[in-house]
């Protein structure tokens, strides 16, 4: 059966990561209001500005129903952005800013700095075969993991791609290449 995916159409490449999706064999569709969310095998959560995720949320009253489909157990793939959203914890937020949850894991926002320290470089992620070439911009990274997290792959010390059941969350963009493994492991889980 083909899986269909939802990616959170509130800020983000949304564009790239519907064509990675559709690449590994699933159907997918832009979700930005509750009644999208109906019928989903699983949800990317894209980059962005993971406040301005978080208040487009609220407005478009999707905050609520995506929190509880991921309670409920909706497989989910956050990249940068989407790994702020689905962490339980995040360090240097705004005040009132709140993340979507799920995810056992404290993540730092803009750990490796600013637009202009973005930065590429080869990884190993576990469950890909062979080197994955990682586009990192304004990226978070993991600053405590769960006991039921599995870290996935590490850059500069920290946790940088990380899995706890159904759901999967990297610091950097998958779509930003032409690589399509991410997305084929977020799939093969669905």
């Amino acid at each position: 059966m083909t899986p269909t995916v939802g990616v959170l159409a509130l800020q983000g490449d949304v564009v790239d990561h519907r064509r990675a999706l559709e690449a590994v064999g699933a159907r997918t569709r832009t979700v930005r209001r509750p009644e999208e969310l109906v019928g989903l095998d699983g949800i990317v959560l894209p980059g962005g500005e993971s406040s301005t995720i978080d208040r487009l949320s609220r407005r478009f009253g999707v905050r609520e129903p995506l929190v509880a489909a991921l309670r409920a157990g909706l497989p989910a793939y956050g990249s940068c952005a989407g790994m702020i959203m689905l962490a339980d914890e995040i360090v240097d937020g705004l005040p009132d800013q709140q993340t979507f949850g799920g995810l056992d894991v404290t993540v730092r926002r803009n750990a490796f700095g600013r637009q202009v320290d973005s930065f590429e470089t080869d990884l190993d992620l576990i469950g890909v075969d062979g080197t994955l070439h990682a586009v990192f911009i304004r990226a978070p990274w993991v600053e405590r993991v769960g006991a039921d997290v599995e870290v996935l792959a590490s850059a500069a010390g920290h946790p940088v791609a990380v899995r706890q059941g159904a759901l999967l969350a990297t610091s950097f963009h998958p779509e930003a290449t032409a690589d399509t493994r991410v997305h084929a492991l977020f799939a093969a889980g669905l």
